[in-house]
């Protein structure tokens, strides 16, 4: 059986978590996150003044946030409290977006580099996608304190850990791989290797299941797709007909398939109509890793 919509009327989802039984995912221009669970029952969980993108949670039960427009991380306290957890403004080259956080709290955040949108609609998506400026993946450390933990990188978007802490996988978009590193004691990166390449399809969102393969969703089709490490593509899930910008594995034994789609991602037309859904499909594989 093909994916089913479990929920819709969202502008333009990103950032799934499966959490206490509820898929959480940022709805950039409602400027809200949300949830919804498998029954699909959508809620507003909280607001915000600018457009949220990567979330997920340190040991305290906090949530970090990413405040994608003002480059900031956001920690938002069991109590409901919102505040400023670390600016991030002078390591991002423009917006911010996903994140992982990992089992001691500390966050590895990726950015734009430069404002696609313009140079898209300046230049089209194909002479982007082979020129544009590189960006850093921001650490974020429990306590706040940042630095950069690799950079050269060609828009750092979904990322993953491994189950044993030891490897951290990021989807470089617009090179069209994925990109794995070792992760330090402190979080530092390091042997820095392509782990798959995936072009002609592009990583948007992506998630680890416990065979080791990687889901990738497709922003440039109507697809979410498992990859084996060296690239071989073992699955695809068509969408629907929209775009796919986000994926995440859930559910209680961790193998439904969370799907984000929309009509599109220029920030102009998602921001004026709700075409955003939530796409559900059982995969043989269950979810591993973080987040």
């Amino acid at each position: 059986m093909g994916p089913r919509v479990l929920a819709e009327d969202i502008h333009f989802g990103e950032g799934p978590r499966w959490h206490e039984g509820r898929l959480w995912f940022s709805d950039f221009y409602s400027h809200a996150v949300k949830s919804v669970s498998l029954s699909g029952d959508l809620r507003i969980e909280f607001e915000l003044d600018d457009r949220p993108s990567g979330l997920g949670w340190t040991p305290d039960g906090s949530m970090l946030i990413v405040s994608m427009t003002k480059r900031q991380l956001l920690r938002r306290t069991p109590d409901g409290a919102i505040a400023v957890h670390a600016d991030l403004g002078h390591i991002a080259g423009f917006h911010c977006n996903d994140m992982v956080v990992d089992s001691a709290g500390g966050a590895y955040v990726g950015n734009f580099g430069f404002d696609l949108d313009k140079e898209i609609a300046a230049r089209g998506a194909a002479d982007v996608i082979a020129h544009h400026p590189t960006a850093k993946l921001a650490y974020v450390a429990p306590d706040g304190q940042t630095r950069v933990a690799a950079d050269e990188l060609h828009f750092p978007n979904g990322t993953v850990i491994t189950p044993d802490g030891a490897t951290l996988i990021v989807g470089e978009t617009l090179g069209g791989r994925l990109t794995a590193f070792d992760i330090g004691a402190a979080g530092e990166l390091t042997n820095r290797r392509v782990w798959a390449e995936t072009w002609p399809r592009i990583p948007d969102g992506i998630c680890l299941d416990a065979d080791g393969a990687i889901w990738i969703a497709n922003p440039i089709a109507p697809e979410c797709v498992r990859i084996a490490e060296g690239g071989e593509v073992l699955e695809v899930i068509e969408t629907g007909g929209q775009p796919c910008y986000a994926c995440m594995l859930g559910g209680d034994d961790g193998q439904t398939l969370f799907m984000l789609t929309a009509a599109s991602s220029a920030s102009g037309q998602a921001a004026k109509v709700r075409t955003g859904k939530v796409l559900i499909a059982r995969v043989d594989s269950p979810r591993a890793g973080l987040p």
